[in-house]
């Protein structure tokens, strides 16, 4: 039997210092991704549990399965933007608050508003270098439109999101700036923005002047945060497995696809049904292929070849090597020097978006 294992407590100890950090700005708990792969109904019912009552989607089925399960009164953002008919009629069943960041989004959204006699809560989305949704900052004339002829829309917030918070001051501060401006022109052509929010975790925790009328956190409640320092957070989950085989093989007999690793000596190992597929030893891909990024990879690898990069992990919290390759469902350890029998208990690191093929159980 193996699962993905989140730690409750380790959960709720993220939301205090989440909440320490915010203050009295309220929370916008993002639960995207299904809830960052433990589950979209289960972590956001903890974080009801501790006092957080706004959360964020990016799927419309998250929203149905937090409506179906009691989230009648919290308030849902839509962080994609759409000006798909089907989703924005859907949106508007589940009462989900919508984002626009385009004409055309606002037109189909007030369209639709207005022809069933209602009237649509949105927040604007503003493209200060994310490049992905959002009207650019010199698009005020199509912002000031939504205010002045879109009586189906009501606007009770506007946002930005950061592309470097967890790694440059100078472009973090670029977009705020750019921020700060729009909502100057807003407010100069006589419309109220309702809720700004423009502070995701990297930028809660480093750049606290920032917080604005709302924060955003996501990878925070996971204690994965992609900048330096842990803030007092800790890392809310684990596989765990179990030995199935034990078994010693001879010196220079080889574990893994491409004969990766041959025994020096006599080896005991234990094979563990935990692989790739599962989302051990996986990483995001380099999808950026910039001059420097190239240079970092290949110093990355090179770093790997000369200090010998390898995989772990603990049996009955005894750390163990990983021989040879990464399998598609088990891995081989290096139980030599162990005591150790089959069925004890195995703990290995896994990124919670990559897990699959296992149950996740929160504890």
């Amino acid at each position: 039997m193996k699962a993905y294992v989140v730690e409750k407590e380790r959960l709720e100890n993220n939301l205090r210092m989440i909440k320490a950090q915010a203050g009295d700005t309220p929370i916008w708990a993002v639960v995207k991704g299904d809830g960052y792969g433990l589950g979209v109904v289960p972590l956001a019912k903890i974080c009801r549990e501790n006092g957080i009552s706004r959360f964020a989607i990016t799927e419309i089925w998250e929203g149905k399965a937090l409506r179906d399960a009691g989230f009648i009164q919290e308030e849902i953002l839509m962080l994609r933007a759409t000006s798909e008919k089907e989703e924005l009629e859907q949106m508007l069943d589940c009462n989900l608050i919508a984002t626009v960041g385009s004409q055309a989004d606002a037109v189909v959204l007030n369209g639709l508003a207005v022809e069933r006699g209602t009237v649509a809560e949105a927040h604007l989305k503003i493209d200060t270098g994310m490049g992905r949704y959002g009207f650019l900052p010199t698009e005020m004339d199509k912002i000031v439109s939504i205010y002045d002829y879109m009586e189906g829309i009501a606007v009770s917030g506007v946002y930005t999101h950061f592309h470097s918070a967890f790694c440059s001051e100078k472009k973090t501060w670029q977009q705020y700036e750019k921020f700060q401006e729009v909502l100057k022109q807003i407010t100069q052509a006589g419309y109220e923005t309702g809720m700004v929010h423009c502070a995701n975790s990297s930028a809660l925790f480093l750049y606290p002047q920032m917080r604005m009328g709302g924060v955003r956190v996501g990878s925070a409640l996971l204690g994965r945060l992609s900048c330096k320092g842990n803030f007092g957070l800790k890392p809310v989950g684990h596989c765990q497995a179990q030995v199935e085989e034990l078994r010693w093989i001879p010196k220079g007999h080889t574990c893994g696809y491409g004969a990766a690793w041959k025994a020096k000596h006599p080896t005991q190992i234990a094979i563990v049904d935990v692989g790739w597929y599962h989302g051990f030893g996986v990483e995001k891909g380099r999808d950026v292929f910039r001059i420097r990024d190239c240079i970092r990879g290949q110093l990355s690898l090179l770093k790997a070849a000369v200090l010998g990069r390898a995989f772990y992990a603990a049996i009955d919290g005894k750390k163990c090597r990983v021989l040879g390759h990464i399998g598609m469902l088990n891995i081989v350890l290096d139980v030599t020097d162990i005591e150790c029998a089959v069925g004890d208990p195995v703990t290995l690191e896994i990124n919670p978006l990559l897990v699959k093929g296992m149950p996740v159980e929160f504890r």
